[in-house]
């Protein structure tokens, strides 16, 4: 046995890139998940906050995942037109 082995390095964590459209009143509750942080000093990107809220969905129960979903505003898929 080799007991002069290098320790390996952490596992590197596979990310993908993705963008979608949300309503106005629902991106503004970023804002205002952020905002609550500031009086337990913590910062969070939009990123962090949309995976802790997928980490809770992932938490319920299929019926209870799909009156989440129903109580959200159907939105378009795709990109909104753009202006000019």
């Amino acid at each position: 046995m080799n007991q002069h082995r290098k320790t390996s390095a952490p596992e590197r964590i596979q990310l993908v890139r993705d963008g979608f459209t949300m309503p106005a009143d629902d991106y503004a509750l970023i804002a205002e998940l952020k905002h609550r942080l500031h009086d337990v000093k913590r910062e969070a990107k939009k990123s962090e906050l949309l995976r802790a809220g997928l980490h809770a969905l992932a938490q319920l129960d299929a019926p209870a995942l799909a009156a989440a979903l129903d109580r959200l505003t159907p939105v378009k898929t795709g990109r909104p037109p753009k202006n000019g």
